[in-house]
């Protein structure tokens, strides 16, 4: 099982073995992670799978509902249209168009990282689905999580519920520690996700997730 998050430079994977820590990885594309995921049967990725064709998904807003102060860590999602337009000011007005409320630019940063995971999830079905780090961290904890995933004392709780729930990340990476220390624990909580899925514990928001010609919309936990 992986569990990959998006950062400034491209992706970086954390793989289980056995529920357990097995290696870190970076990687330039989603692809490089999916292609050398030694036959991993679940991936899941921190970025939006699936987008409605006029409006916004409801994963979001329950997940966000959740997460009490880390609630603006999770994103609404423009429908599919937005994010074909090539330029921000196109999406822009096209997200007001559809919805009544405009995009950030925050979002429509990840749109390169959006586009190709939900190039890979429609090529492949079934091998990734969504995970968002914030809410497998609130289900580790049983409640949200008091402070942000870039302080000191943020990072420090989020290592010892991975470490309390079988992933104890070592202090060297190899190539992987070059990487931002929350992208890196947000892979770790993905991938623990990942490890729910393959087991079969993992719930969703919302449940059961929304249809969508054919494909299912939800967040993962």
């Amino acid at each position: 099982m992986i569990g990959v998050d998006a950062y400034a430079l491209g992706w970086v994977g954390v793989e289980l073995r056995d529920g357990s820590f097995g290696r870190a990885m970076l990687a330039s594309t989603l692809y490089e992670i999916v292609a050398g995921s030694s036959g991993a049967a679940v991936i899941g990725v921190d970025i939006p799978l699936g987008m409605l064709p006029d409006g916004w998904r409801a994963a979001d807003t329950l997940a966000a509902d959740q997460l009490g102060p880390r609630r603006s860590s999770v994103f609404r999602v423009p429908p599919k249209a937005v994010w074909q337009e090539d330029d921000f000011a196109a999406a822009n007005r096209l997200c007001r168009e559809l919805t009544g409320a405009g995009l950030s630019r925050q979002s429509w940063a990840l749109r390169p990282k959006l586009l190709e995971a939900n190039a890979i999830w429609e090529r492949h079905p079934g091998l990734l689905f969504e995970a968002h780090p914030e809410v497998s961290f609130r289900q580790m904890a049983g409640e949200p999580l008091a402070y942000a995933k870039k302080t000191w004392t943020g990072q420090a709780r989020r290592r010892e519920l991975l470490a309390r729930h079988g992933i104890v990340l070592p202090d060297q990476l190899g190539p992987a520690g070059q990487a931002p220390p929350d992208d890196v624990l947000d892979a770790a909580a993905v991938a623990w996700s990942a490890h729910r899925m393959a087991t079969g514990a993992a719930q969703s928001h919302p449940s059961p997730p929304e249809e969508n010609n054919g494909s299912r919309i939800a967040i993962w936990y």
